[in-house]
C-alpha cells in the first residue's frame, strides 16, 4: 500500500535524512587510499548514534554492516571488510538511518584519488541521472516520468542502468511501495501526489546492465566486471515541487 505522508511525518523523515546527509559528508572526507571499508562502517555507526540515529541497515534481513560499501564492479550491497581502498578505486556508500520512528536513505559514489576519465564520466552521468529523475517528481507527473528521465540520460551517454534493483518508497519502513525502476516499464505507473516520499537511486554501469550476486548472498557485481556507480536521495513531493530531504545544505 502506498501512503502519503503528513506534514508531521515529513518533518520526522527530514530529521532522519539530515543525519544521513551529515554521515555521508563525513564519510566522503575519510575516503582515502589505505582506509579499510570496515573502518568507514564504524565511523558511520558512531556518528549516526552521536546524532541520535540508529543505522538502518545493520541487521536488516541479516545484513552485517551499517553501510553498504561497494568497490569498482560492485554495484550495491557490498559488505564492509578489511579491504583497503587504493588510488583509482571508486567506492559506493549506501547509508540509512532510523530516527524517531522514520527512515532516511541516500548513497554516493566517491573517487579514491585520481580515477580514469571514463570512470569519472560514469560518476558524473550517474549523479546527473539521479537529478534528472528528481526533476520529474512533481505533482501530476507519473512514476514512469521519473524512470524515463533516469534511463534516457544514462543510456544517452552510452552507459547502462541496472534493472534488478531500484528505488522505493520510504517512511515508517525502510522499503515501502512503490518500487521505482530506473528504466521504463509498461504503463505510466502511479500519479505523483504531494506527500509521497521516494528514495530515488539509479545504479549505472560502464558496460553491461547484467549483474549477479556473490556467494556472500549480498554483494551485487557486474557480469563483465566493469565499474558501477550508485547515487541516491530521499525526496518528498510537495506542492512546490520536489524537496531533497537528504541534501547536505552545509556544503
Amino acid at each position: 500500500m502506498i501512503t502519503l505522508k503528513s506534514k508531521r511525518e515529513l518533518d520526522l523523515i527530514r530529521g532522519a535524512s539530515r543525519i544521513v546527509a551529515a554521515v555521508l559528508k563525513m564519510l566522503r572526507e575519510n575516503c582515502l587510499p589505505g582506509v579499510k571499508t570496515i573502518d568507514l562502517d564504524r565511523l558511520a555507526e558512531a556518528e549516526a548514534k552521536r546524532l541520535g540515529g540508529k543505522p538502518a541497515f545493520k541487521g536488516y534481513r541479516g545484513f552485517p554492516g551499517s553501510i553498504c560499501a561497494s568497490i569498482n564492479e560492485e554495484v550495491v550491497h557490498g559488505i564492509p571488510c578489511a579491504r583497503k581502498l587504493k588510488e583509482g578505486d571508486i567506492l559506493g556508500i549506501d547509508f540509512g538511518v532510523l530516527h524517531n520512528g522514520y527512515y532516511g536513505d541516500a548513497a554516493i559514489t566517491v573517487p579514491i584519488g585520481e580515477i580514469p576519465e571514463a570512470i569519472s564520466q560514469l560518476l558524473k552521468v550517474a549523479e546527473e541521472s539521479l537529478y534528472k529523475g528528481i526533476e520529474q517528481m512533481v505533482a501530476g507527473n507519473h512514476l514512469a516520468d521519473v524512470s524515463g528521465a533516469i534511463q534516457r540520460h544514462a543510456e544517452g551517454h552510452g552507459f547502462s542502468v541496472v534493472r534488478e534493483f531500484g528505488g522505493h518508497g520510504i517512511g515508517r519502513k525502510l522499503h515501502e511501495e512503490p518500487m521505482v525502476f530506473n528504466y521504463v516499464t509498461q504503463g505510466r505507473g502511479i500519479k505523483l501526489k504531494p506527500g509521497l516520499v521516494l528514495a530515488i537511486e539509479p545504479m549505472v554501469n560502464l558496460g553491461t546492465d547484467q549483474v549477479r550476486v556473490l556467494s556472500d548472498g549480498w554483494t551485487v557485481v557486474t557480469m563483465d566486471h566493469g565499474a558501477s556507480a550508485h547515487f541516491e536521495h530521499t525526496v518528498a513531493i510537495t506542492d512546490n515541487g520536489p524537496e531533497i530531504l537528504t541534501f547536505d545544505d552545509r556544503g
